[in-house]
């Protein structure tokens, strides 16, 4: 008998538009009616990975003990589950990548399996669907007390295949290549660069920095927040992850910089006396309403 949990943190590509993630909270309820299913999201991208990745590694420290399940791109790689160093919890998934990352921040790989022991999963009518077939029911059993030895054949952590983290670069001439790693809701770009990578610089707020992406490029102020930016300000903010993002007030940063998930983005520092580009800003001729 294992470790029982009571909670079950989802990730997911599912999207809400149909069954699927009412489905598996459904299987989870009727195996295991005494677990929570906490929704982290089911916006992630269709297959999209990397994304999945970043948001369970972003989610990892916050969530409660218990079980993470992780379902992106789930039907195109073995599923495995990997308990996390210390007993505190199991992470479920496709084995493409997803779950690398997380399991790390979150301790590091105790026993992993392949969850092959179909005596734990759901029967299908024709082709498997995993998120139900497979992960809903796992979940499930593990919440009950079912040991991570019974549900699978046991597999070296270090054979599950590792998450991407891409690093940033110096650039030619002075400054530091950076990629784009998300962008929220509100269209603030999160870098995968810190302070520290700014450093040589000048890190403190006011410092101005020349950012340039594609064929526009901007000046961007370390602020403590995007609020309180003028028109065609760029705010480079250090967020609630420690990383540094670009930020504008009230609007989007992605659409105003044209970026996109994995784009690039060069910063530099500016020179003594350099005020960068000039921005154009529309002004009205008469005020507004």
């Amino acid at each position: 008998m294992g470790r029982r949990y009571d909670t079950i943190s989802f990730l997911s590509d599912l999207g809400l538009t149909d069954e699927h993630v009412g489905v598996v909270k459904a299987i989870v309820r009727d195996l295991a009616p005494h677990a929570v299913v906490v929704d982290l999201t089911h916006a992630i991208p269709p297959y999209d990975v990397r994304a999945g990745s970043l948001a369970l590694a972003r989610a990892i420290g916050y969530v409660p003990s218990g079980v993470v399940m992780a379902v992106v791109a789930a039907g195109e790689r073995r599923a495995v589950a990997i308990e996390v160093a210390g007993g505190e919890g199991v992470v479920i998934g496709p084995d493409n990548g997803l779950l690398a990352s997380a399991v790390s921040m979150a301790g590091g790989a105790g026993r992993a399996v392949v969850l092959d022991n179909a005596d734990f999963q759901l029967a299908s009518p024709g082709v498997p669907v995993p998120s139900r077939d497979v992960f809903a029911a796992v979940a499930a059993h593990l919440c009950n007390g079912v040991d991570l030895a019974e549900l699978g054949t046991p597999v070296d952590a270090d054979a599950i295949l590792p998450g991407v983290v891409p690093l940033p670069r110096e650039a030619d001439g002075g400054g530091v290549h950076a990629e784009v790693l998300w962008i929220d809701h509100a269209g603030n770009c999160q870098l995968n660069i810190g302070l520290d990578d700014v450093a040589p610089w000048g890190s403190a707020e006011g410092v101005r920095l020349q950012v340039s992406a594609g064929d526009i490029t901007r000046v961007a102020q370390r602020v403590p927040g995007a609020g309180g930016l003028g028109p065609g300000s760029v705010g480079l903010v250090v967020d609630g992850y420690g990383l540094l993002t670009l930020a504008l007030d009230r609007r989007s940063a992605a659409d105003e910089l044209a970026l996109a998930a994995a784009d690039q983005v060069t910063l530099r520092p500016l020179a003594d006396g350099d005020n960068g580009p000039a921005v154009s800003v529309p002004v009205a001729m008469r005020p507004s309403a």
